[in-house]
């Protein structure tokens, strides 16, 4: 950049910039599929033309010229594609992606501070190169607007309105004259724009000037054409007009083409609520959290002190003061949490661009279909996820999906199939899931790579591909084969987050990855047991219900199978669940208690239950990571303070018995 600007400039661009990023991303997507279909696509082009134009204005502003000459490339090349009527060529196409990705990468050196690279003079000259045709004049069909107003139409909006009249929307000119009773009640054009944008997906505004009347002066007016499924009463009522004012736009002339002509691919705004939004840096959001991590220790420090009172009058007083503090702490823990949440689908808007390089470059077919729901994520365990996510799909199209031709030989389609679907989990999980259709993993083959035995589940297996450095590919391609991916895959998951991940696979059927994280990882709800005179702490969500350990409902396993020989079973309701020691899980000397406690966690389809000696209770814990890797444990997920000012470990016990277990499979 040309000089230093202040940093408040700086963070509003790139906030700015991001959003258009993210519209850009979702239009690239649009255009994508109508190519599949041999269609236009009016709208994104539009769309997406709009975003390039405002990236290269707000670029300018600041001083970002590389992106600027990126983007006004791009903007070029768009504007052609727009005046076609939303004809933009794959091979167009291609190049945009490469241009967006190459703006993202020079936005993210504003953000870190690092000089900005400049224009690949590569693709400058690939974009400036595109000739894109325009469409004649005129559509083959006309629309039945006014020759003034239709003369003010492009090709592209033409085929827009068109378009949405053949997918059965209605389209309608709506007109808005100002006047000083709709100014003094807040009505103007931009609050009509809002209104309108929020229940139809609006295609042109343009002013006019309406002839006198009465000896009265003209005026000027504005309309708006707009495609929408609304009824007249709110169109009427978001314009500040009467139903019958609405004028109904319609389609003249020829029909459309038939299929195997190039036709127009069904695009529409989605409908959302009018909101208010403050943008917030996250560096914010992270010291208010910070803030009440430090306010849950010091009451965990206050209720220890109060129950050391006593029962008399004051302390039962305090009593009921730190019981509503506690349920004002949880309210405030929820409103921040809340506020550091982001849709998940928000998080998968840039993968199906990623799929779509993945393929083109490894010349195979595959399509990605995503379902996120309404779920969320807070922005911290969301950006160390999408790393994860990333590296599953690229093995997916690497690995999992086979060639067009080897795909016809077993039966199946020639493109594959990718899924990512999430829900959430008692509130305090997400569990992902990351499946394709192609020819699963073969596990001898995965064993002659490890040097290991075959495996004879998919957690043994799950072992094997997630060890570091192996790779079942000859030779290294653009997109893996250099032994990395699912390792870093479960370092992300289990050891960063504290979550899990599990595989599911069928030969010639395909490939499953289960990723279940905590949908935050710094204030969350736990239990904390002592053994062996230690104390520690587990999270809520990753239990699956308590017990008492009595002795006659105790006995021993008759064939552990791969659980530890120490194992026994604990009869409850009705079931006999196998009975693990937490202190040998640990490597701590154990200790014999008349009654002790059992904590129950679920592995895959089977329940396990791991005794502790006592169960001190339930409360909010605040979790700090463990770093150092010469303290880092496998199965010690973090640490934390009870209030005692001591810290207190924090265990994912199904880690813990995994870790023991390897070895043990390697010795047998």
């Amino acid at each position: 950049m040309s000089e230093p600007l202040e940093a408040e400039f700086i963070d509003g661009y790139l906030a700015e910039a991001e959003e258009h990023l993210a519209s850009a991303r979702s239009n690239l997507v649009a255009i994508d599929e109508a190519l599949k279909k041999r269609a236009r696509s009016p709208g994104p082009v539009r769309n997406l033309f709009r975003s390039v134009h405002t990236i290269k204005g707000l670029s300018a502003m600041v001083g970002a010229e590389p992106i600027v000459d990126i983007a006004h490339e791009m903007e070029t090349m768009l504007r052609a594609a727009d005046q076609a009527g939303g004809d933009l060529p794959a091979h167009a196409l291609d190049l945009v992606v490469k241009g967006l990705q190459a703006i993202e990468e020079r936005i993210r050196c504003i953000s870190r501070g690092q000089t900005l690279l400049p224009a690949p003079g590569a693709l400058l000259e690939a974009l400036g190169s595109i000739q894109i045709g325009t469409l004649a004049q005129q559509p083959s069909r006309a629309l039945s607007l006014a020759a003034e107003l239709l003369a003010k139409l492009s090709a592209g909006e033409q085929e827009q309105l068109l378009d949405g009249l053949s997918r059965g929307r209605r389209a309608l000119r709506v007109d808005f004259v100002p006047s000083q009773a709709r100014t003094a009640a807040g009505l103007n054009i931009t609050r009509v724009r809002e209104q309108m944008a929020a229940i139809a997906e609006i295609v042109k505004v343009t002013p006019f000037t309406q002839p006198p009347v009465d000896g009265a002066p003209g005026k000027v007016a504005f309309a708006l054409l707009v495609l929408t499924d609304a009824d007249d009463a709110a169109l009427a009522n978001a314009a500040g007009a009467a139903p019958s004012e609405l004028q109904p736009i319609v389609a003249l002339g020829a029909e459309p083409n038939e299929a195997g002509e190039a036709g127009e691919v069904a695009w529409a705004a989605s409908d959302r609520e009018e909101r208010n939004y403050v943008r917030v840096e996250v560096s914010r959001l992270d010291d208010a959290l910070e803030r009440l991590a430090a306010l849950v220790v010091t009451r965990s420090r206050l209720e220890r002190a109060a129950s050391a009172l006593g029962q008399n009058k004051a302390a039962r007083e305090l009593y009921g003061i730190v019981a509503e503090q506690r349920r004002q702490l949880r309210d405030l823990r929820a409103a921040i949490m809340r506020a550091r949440m982001v849709p998940v689908a928000e998080v998968l808007a840039r993968t199906p661009l990623l799929v779509r390089g993945l393929t083109r470059s490894s010349q195979k077919l595959a399509r990605l279909d995503i379902d996120a729901g309404q779920s969320e994520l807070d922005k911290a365990v969301a950006d160390r996820l999408f790393p994860a996510i990333v590296h599953l799909l690229r093995n997916a199209v690497d690995h999992a999906i086979e060639a067009p031709a080897e795909r016809r030989r077993k039966g199946k389609p020639e493109e594959g199939r990718l899924r990512v679907s999430c829900a959430e989990r008692s509130g305090t999980q997400l569990t992902l899931e990351v499946s394709d259709d192609g020819r699963g993993i073969d596990r001898e083959s995965v064993a002659r790579r490890a040097g290991a035995p075959v495996p004879r589940d998919e957690i043994e297996l799950l072992a094997l591909v997630t060890r570091p450095g192996l790779s079942t590919l000859d030779q290294a391609t653009h997109v893996s084969g250099r032994g990395l991916g699912m390792d870093i895959v479960k370092r992300i998951v289990v050891d960063e987050l504290g979550g899990k991940l599990q595989l599911w696979t069928v030969p010639d059927q395909g490939t499953r990855f289960t990723l279940t994280v905590p949908l935050s990882v710094t204030v969350l709800d736990a239990f904390s047991f002592s053994c062996a005179e230690r104390t520690f702490a587990i999270p809520v969500g990753a239990v699956e219900a308590l017990a008492e350990v009595e002795p006659q409902h105790v006995s021993a396993a008759p064939n552990p199978g791969s659980l530890p020989s120490s194992a026994r079973l604990l009869e409850h309701r009705g079931a006999s669940v196998p009975l693990l020691r937490m202190s040998a899980l640990l490597g701590l000397r154990e200790q014999s208690h008349a009654r002790s406690q059992a904590i129950l966690m679920r592995r895959r389809d089977q329940l396990l239950a791991f005794e502790v000696d006592h169960l001190l209770g339930q409360q909010e814990i605040v979790v700090r990571p463990l770093k150092d890797p010469l303290v880092s444990i496998e199965g010690v997920t973090g640490s934390t303070d009870l209030g005692d000012g001591l810290p207190t470990l924090v265990l994912d016990p199904l880690l813990l018995l995994q870790r023991r277990e390897e070895p043990e499979m390697a010795g047998s």
